[in-house]
C-alpha cells in the first residue's frame, strides 16, 4: 500500500470513535477543489510511510484506538486494499472507508467480506454535471452502483458534497437529493480556498458565494440526517 500520511489521532473523521486516519496515495479523479493536492500524483518525492511502520503504530495502539480511518487520495485504486484492510481488521480496529465510489467491485468485496464497518461516498456533483467536478472523464455506472451498493449494505454510511462556488449552483442539490433520496446521511461541505489542486479554480471562484443553509434546507425532507460541515 502506497501510504502518503498518518494523522495519529482524530475525534472528527469517525463518527463517535476515537481513531486514526491514513491517507493512501494516487487518485483517479482531479477534482480542481481538492483539499489534499499532494496525494492525488504518487511519485517518486511524494512522501511516503512504510506500511511496516504504520501496522507497527497500530499495534501500540491497540485498546487505545477504536478504529481507523482510510481516506487518500483514493483508497480502493490499489491493488492490495483489501488485504491491506484484512490485516486492520485482524488487530480488531473498526475500519472506516472514504471513497470516491469508483471502484463499485472492491466496494462490494468488502461490505461482503464484513470488512469495513462504516463508508463515507463523496459525491461531486449531479449526475448530468458530473465531470465539472472531478476534471476527468467519468463512468457515471459505476458511481450509481456504488451509491445503491452503499444505500443497500447494513454498513452504517454517509454521503457528502463540497459545495463550491462556481461550480455548484444551489438547484444542484436539488437533482443531488432526488438522486440518493432515502439516504441515512447527507452533508454539504463548506469549500475552504486553502490548499486546492488547481490554482485556475481561483478563477471561478472569486467573489462568488453559495448559501449552505438554503441548500440544507432545500434538500432535508430527502434524508434521514442531513448537516453542514464547516
Amino acid at each position: 500500500m502506497f501510504i502518503g500520511g498518518l494523522q495519529k489521532l482524530t475525534l472528527i473523521d469517525y463518527p463517535g470513535k476515537i481513531a486514526c486516519t491514513v491517507f493512501t496515495l494516487g487518485c483517479n479523479m482531479r477534482c480542481p477543489f481538492c483539499h489534499n493536492p499532494e496525494l492525488i500524483v504518487a511519485t517518486k518525492d511524494s512522501p511516503r510511510i512504510a506500511e511496516r511502520e504504520f501496522f507497527d503504530f497500530l499495534k501500540k495502539r491497540i485498546g487505545k484506538l477504536d478504529g481507523v480511518c482510510i481516506t487518500g487520495g483514493e483508497p480502493t485504486i490499489h491493488a492490495d486494499i483489501i488485504s491491506f484492510i484484512a490485516e486492520i481488521k485482524k488487530l480488531g480496529f473498526l475500519v472506516k472507508l472514504d471513497t470516491n465510489g469508483i471502484s463499485p467491485d472492491i466496494l462490494e468485496n468488502l461490505i461482503d467480506k464484513k470488512l469495513i464497518d462504516y463508508i463515507a461516498m463523496d459525491i461531486k456533483h449531479a449526475p448530468a454535471l458530473y465531470e465539472d467536478a472531478t476534471g476527468v472523464k467519468m463512468d457515471m455506472d459505476k458511481i450509481r452502483k456504488s451509491v445503491s451498493l452503499i444505500m443497500s449494505s447494513p454498513i452504517p454510511y454517509e454521503f457528502r458534497t463540497t459545495a463550491v462556488p462556481g461550480i455548484h449552483k444551489e438547484e444542484d442539490f436539488l437533482e443531488i437529493g432526488a438522486w440518493i433520496r432515502g439516504a441515512q446521511a447527507y452533508y454539504i461541505q463548506e469549500y475552504r480556498e486553502i490548499k486546492i489542486f488547481d490554482l485556475k479554480l481561483k478563477d471561478k471562484t472569486g467573489g462568488k458565494t453559495i448559501d449552505l443553509e438554503r441548500i440544507l434546507q432545500s434538500v432535508k425532507g430527502n434524508f434521514t440526517h442531513v448537516g453542514i460541515r464547516k
